[in-house]
């Protein structure tokens, strides 16, 4: 699954212990995220485009392989 975790943060302005914060998660959860070896739960990825304002495909997307 690919995301734009990294980007959407950068344009927030956000850091990603600040992110964790906002969805309750670790800091080491969002950079498993974004280094694309961690699928999020619904739960967390609905978190996440809701700080953001985006919708969840928005932000993240199934690949060929998934």
């Amino acid at each position: 699954m690919k995301n734009r975790l990294k980007i959407e943060r950068a344009i927030a302005n956000l850091t990603q212990a600040e992110l964790a914060e906002k969805v309750n998660v670790s800091r080491q959860t969002i950079n498993a995220l974004e280094l694309g070896k961690y699928v999020p739960s619904t739960v967390l990825a609905l978190k996440i485009s809701e700080v953001f304002g985006k919708t969840v495909n928005e932000i993240f997307e199934l690949e060929a392989s998934d």
